[in-house]
């Protein structure tokens, strides 16, 4: 029985849209929430990931919420945002680390979720993520914190942590994952079929139908 009220970290990935609709499967109210920080690829996800909501928009699905820090100037300069020396197509996964990422997701997610009294933040981590702040040890801590922040309860979830990114996605086939988005060099709201996340997702392609290009 589907129960209680869940924030989902959405980027419009093929993660992330496995991961809402996982979500919906589990709880009586998903809130999808996409942060901006300025970056090449946002206008794009953007574009793909409402194509996606409301493909699956079913009872229970909110309207996807925004917060925005892309005037930070936190990655000023950094190939996230210049758009110079993307990871290319056979650049290794390592190459595509953004600092400090997923801490800036999270307290972001945490306050969100703490003003609109919802317990539980779900991200979607995969197993095999090399970096540093997708561990459960990471995941812990900023729960703790988070909790001590804003003194409320508030849940950390990586429900995908143990799946590989074809298990999982193999999972989700009847979903419309050709509305899903994975570029980090797009050009417009297409991607470039050059840089490190088109090489991944061409790797990973078990979903039915065909990519958009």
């Amino acid at each position: 029985m589907k129960k209680g009220s869940a924030v989902v970290l959405a980027s419009g990935g093929l993660d992330s849209t496995a991961l809402v609709s996982w979500a919906l499967s589990r709880y009586s109210t998903v809130q999808p929430l996409y942060c901006r920080f300025g970056l090449k690829w946002e206008r794009a996800e953007r574009h793909w990931l409402r194509r996606f909501l409301k493909a699956v928009s079913t009872r229970g699905l909110r309207p996807l919420a925004e917060l925005n820090l892309e005037n930070s100037g936190l990655y000023e300069g950094h190939w996230s945002t210049s758009g110079k020396k993307v990871p290319g197509w056979e650049s290794v996964d390592n190459a595509v680390y953004l600092p400090g990422r997923n801490a800036l997701l999270l307290v972001q997610a945490g306050v969100y979720a703490a003003r609109h009294k919802v317990t539980d933040i779900l991200i979607g981590t995969l197993k095999g993520n090399p970096f540093s702040d997708a561990t459960p040890v990471f995941f812990n801590s900023m729960e703790k914190s988070l909790r001590m922040a804003l003194g409320k309860t508030l849940r950390i979830r990586a429900p995908f942590r143990k799946m590989s990114k074809k298990e999982a996605l193999d999972r989700f086939q009847f979903l419309p994952m050709s509305l899903a988005f994975s570029c980090i060099n797009p050009i417009g709201i297409r991607p470039c079929n050059a840089c490190n996340k088109c090489a991944e997702r061409r790797r990973y392609e078990t979903y039915r139908g065909r990519p958009h290009s």
